[in-house]
């Protein structure tokens, strides 16, 4: 089993910027093995995906929403990925999760195996 807990979350303004972090545990896990991703849901919506990286680390991926404001990032040492967030706006609140998966990678849900309770970003003035 592998167990992924989220923090970092909070109350921030627009403009403004947060690092998520995601860390991984289980008897299972490995960093060197697994992809993660960053997905996000607000309430009467789907979870949508916001970015990835792969097991290897070497690439990485991100909705177009995000695309240089957000950053995705690994420590494959201390098992855990971060999402840097900046240039914040208040469509970016949502409850963020992060997800896990063995050597597999994607931007659908169905693609992750693992995933985190979430934790809850709110962007407003």
């Amino acid at each position: 089993q592998v167990q992924l807990v989220e923090s970092g979350g909070g109350l921030v303004q627009p403009g403004g910027s947060l690092r998520l972090s995601c860390a991984a545990s289980g008897s299972t896990f490995s960093s060197y093995t697994y992809s993660v991703a960053w997905f996000r849901q607000t309430p009467g919506k789907e979870r949508e995906f916001v970015a990835g990286i792969t097991w290897s680390g070497g690439i990485t991926y991100y909705a177009d929403f995000v695309k240089g404001r957000f950053t995705i990032s690994r420590d494959n040492g201390k098992n855990t990925v971060h999402l840097q967030m900046t240039s914040l706006n208040v469509e970016d609140t949502a409850v963020y999760y992060c997800a896990a998966q063995r050597y597999g990678s994607g931007r659908s849900e169905a693609d992750y195996r693992y995933w985190g309770q979430g934790t809850q970003v709110t962007v407003s003035s």
